[in-house]
């Protein structure tokens, strides 16, 4: 079979590889859709993981029972699915206290085992959920969705929970977008998104969000005055600032990933004073089905996310790009090319 494998560190090509051999309760899924994150960038590099090389990478995918193991019950070959990445010990204390995706060990399909870039990915059926009739490419926006909806409820943001009034994303990136909209479907009604690239806050009102320039008098004269900020940027600068935006009694959540040895700096006082809440969030949480509800409830506005769909050699190039084309947002590998 065909995929995307990195040989080592810093090394990605295409590859011809042996079909997996089907273990006792493991599937054969037929990749139909694989989104391309940013993590798999760290992930070649070996910044981010274990450094498992060689590796087959991708970890938001989707696609079709091919075949399954013979003490598998659970699903049979033509299932349509959306796999969960996420490999925990189940047994360790953050396990134990069902916070599965701060395992001691975590594990992940595309990260230390191979992962969806292919066009066959060997998956244990308890990581495997039912798509319905959902696209492949919609499906595939489940993982980076489940990751949101875990840090909106780090957040406190949950279905039955008080909603913020107004919130602000910085970042309008694809997960940024994603983080928006999610927002939206919770109930909060005014949701605004700051960036410093014009096309992609163009965009961003085009999916319904208000736009605001970052660094732009605009936004500062939004001083505090949000009761939810979030970023999706990763810089820890951004990071700094969240706090100055945030309404009193207000929640700031640490969504983007910035770099481990990065600091920033904020006054207690201000976090007292002003009752501030502070919450991060790490990867997703056992909760694809309930990012496979929206996603089938939502009207199509989170599947114009995905910008590019393409054949597995034509995603390679991808790997080395850092910023590109404004344009850009979710890169998918799909089947169907």
């Amino acid at each position: 079979m065909k995929a995307i494998r990195f040989a080592a560190a810093g090394v990605a090509g295409m590859a011809e590889l042996d079909m997996p051999e089907i273990a006792p309760g493991h599937a054969l899924v037929r990749v139909r859709a694989a989104g391309l994150c940013h993590t798999d960038i760290e992930v070649l590099h070996g910044r981010y993981g274990e450094g498992a090389f060689p590796l087959v990478p991708g970890h938001e995918y989707a696609g079709t029972v091919e075949a399954v193991a013979a003490d598998v019950t659970s699903v049979k070959p033509g299932d349509r699915v959306a796999v969960d990445p996420n490999i925990p010990c189940g047994h360790c204390a953050a396990c134990r206290k069902g916070l599965t995706n701060l395992c001691t060990s975590l594990k992940a399909y595309g990260v230390t085992a191979n992962g969806g870039f292919a066009e066959f990915s060997l998956v244990a059926v308890g990581h495997l959920h039912d798509i319905g009739d959902l696209g492949f490419a919609t499906a595939a926006l489940a993982e980076p969705l489940a990751c949101v909806l875990n840090g909106l409820g780090a957040a406190g943001i949950e279905p039955g929970a008080r909603v913020p009034g107004t919130a602000l994303v910085f970042g309008a990136g694809p997960i940024g977008l994603l983080l928006a909209l999610s927002l939206k479907a919770r109930g909060v009604v005014s949701v605004a998104v700051a960036d410093i690239s014009e096309p992609r806050l163009a965009f961003a009102e085009a999916l319904g969000l208000e736009s605001l320039v970052s660094g732009s008098q605009a936004l500062a004269a939004r001083a505090k005055g949000f009761d939810f900020v979030a970023d999706a940027t990763g810089v820890a600068k951004v990071v700094e600032g969240m706090v100055g935006f945030t309404a009193d009694g207000g929640t700031a959540l640490v969504f983007g990933v910035c770099a481990p040895d990065a600091r920033i700096s904020v006054a207690p006082f201000e976090i007292f004073r002003r009752q501030i809440r502070l919450a991060g969030s790490h990867s997703l949480n056992r909760n694809i089905p309930q990012a496979l509800d929206i996603l089938k409830r939502d009207d199509g506005t989170m599947a114009r996310l995905v910008s590019h769909r393409l054949p597995l050699a034509e995603l390679l190039p991808f790997f080395a790009k850092s910023g590109g084309d404004p344009a850009t947002m979710k890169v998918q590998f799909s089947a169907d090319m």
